[in-house]
């Protein structure tokens, strides 16, 4: 498997300049557009093929900062599975069972239950800008970091932050679901 960082001849960090990886996509999709090898051999034409995929698909990931960083987390051995429901942040135990009531309440044909969902997600939506303002910080510290212990530490702190992310933006996704079904 290519590794997308050496690919497109970047540092392998989690803060990459959006304007250097724009650039070395086009670059590199000039390089390898299959009009540029029609009179090439079979061979070379597949191969041109497949650094295209490889230049789509790693562009797709590097570009966001999360994929990003769930490919690093990856390439690193880190598991990064699915967030279950019962892995609820403790810091948001009380508001998420608040919003389960709600949810239900909304459910149950309780019209007035949307205003305090609505309130309840905005709430969540600027929980999201939060943790994303720490994911970026521990970026920083990973990209900052010189040793590889030192990397991996801040890599778990990542994978943290990622999945508490993940459990806030599924339950954003799922007011928006059931104030959009009412």
């Amino acid at each position: 498997m290519t590794d997308y960082f050496t690919f497109f001849g970047l540092p392998r960090q989690l803060e990459l300049d959006e304007g250097e990886l724009q650039k070395k996509f086009y670059e590199l999709s000039r390089k390898y557009h299959p009009d540029r090898f029609a009179r090439a051999t079979p061979r070379e034409q597949q191969e041109a093929l497949e650094a295209t995929s490889v230049l789509n698909d790693g562009y797709r990931v590097l570009r966001n900062p999360v994929q990003r960083a769930e490919y690093v987390l990856k390439q690193d051995g880190f598991d990064i599975g699915e967030q279950r429901s019962k892995d609820v942040p403790p810091e948001l135990l009380e508001e998420v069972f608040e919003l389960n009531e709600q949810l239900e309440e909304l459910r149950s044909g309780d019209a007035e239950a949307a205003g305090p969902l609505r309130q309840s997600r905005d709430r969540f939506l600027g929980l999201l800008d939060d943790v994303d303002g720490e994911l970026n910080q521990r970026f920083r510290e990973h990209d900052a970091a010189s040793e590889s212990g030192a990397r991996r530490a801040v890599l778990a702190k990542v994978r943290g932050v990622l999945n508490r992310r993940k459990y806030i933006r599924n339950l954003v996704n799922e007011v928006e679901k059931e104030l959009s079904a009412h």
